[in-house]
């Protein structure tokens, strides 16, 4: 069946297979336990790095000032990497791309059991990148973290023999899309829902004891600053001395 991605192998200068098979001759030359361990990386380890991050960002983001709307911000990373993988769906129908390995048999394939499966676009590319964008958002260092992750869970789908280039890039692409151009929406909706989660049984979920206990002091010490103000004012414009109204009435 004919495709909307030009078959890789077409041409012996095709970029994207060659790309795609120096990374995976890599895998030819690895000692045996090294291979199992990216297969493993590239199956499950970022995605459990990722969510690592995602929680260090959940406990930073409920310790800031506007923890409402930080936190509103690390909720739309796991929201955002679901509607990226729905908008796949279609995506990888319509392009209806085989895996690498099914139209190049002499790939090193490290991780089975996906012959039955599309190609484009890779869905742990989309999911890295999605949750790394979203996080960059609200937290630059943590979604820079989350960024180095995505690029190494892209060579490692290269090194396991199941994506090409072109399908890393275009979950990549397809993740950015998706958290920036709905972020707007999202956020117009979760923050109101994260300030309401505030003021109710489930505030440990949003803001810390320690931001909280914050936030109180301050708005007890702007009423006495307040008050320090006045009396202040009043000590600048103290009574007039004797000597001087005795001379205004001379």
């Amino acid at each position: 069946m004919p495709t909307l991605l030009a078959d890789a192998g077409a041409g012996s200068g095709d970029p994207d297979l060659g790309l795609l098979k120096a990374v995976n001759g890599l895998a030819a030359d690895a000692p045996g336990w090294l291979d199992s361990l990216v297969a493993w990386t590239a199956e499950y380890g970022i995605l459990f790095g990722l969510a690592a991050i995602g929680l260090v960002a959940w406990l930073s983001a409920r310790r800031r000032p506007d923890a409402p709307v930080a936190v509103a911000g690390v909720l739309w990373a796991p929201l955002a990497v679901a509607v990226s993988e729905l908008a796949n769906l279609p995506i990888s129908r319509l392009v209806d791309r085989p895996r690498p390995f099914v139209t190049h048999p002499e790939l090193d394939v490290l991780v089975p059991g996906k012959e039955d499966t599309l190609s484009f676009v890779s869905d742990h590319s989309a999911m890295s990148m999605g949750v790394a964008v979203a996080l960059f958002l609200v937290n630059r260092r943590l979604g820079l973290a989350a960024g180095a992750l995505a690029l190494l869970q892209g060579f490692c789908r290269l090194f396991v023999g199941v994506h090409y280039p072109t399908d890393v890039l275009g979950g990549y692409a397809l993740a950015t899309a998706v958290v920036l151009l709905l972020a707007p929406i999202a956020m117009a909706v979760l923050v109101p829902l994260c300030h309401a989660l505030s003021r109710g049984a489930l505030r440990p979920l949003v803001v810390a004891r320690a931001a909280a206990a914050d936030s109180g002091r301050r708005r007890q010490a702007v009423p006495a600053a307040r008050r320090s103000g006045r009396r202040s004012g009043r000590d600048r414009n103290p009574e007039p001395e004797r000597g001087s109204e005795s001379d205004l009435a001379a």
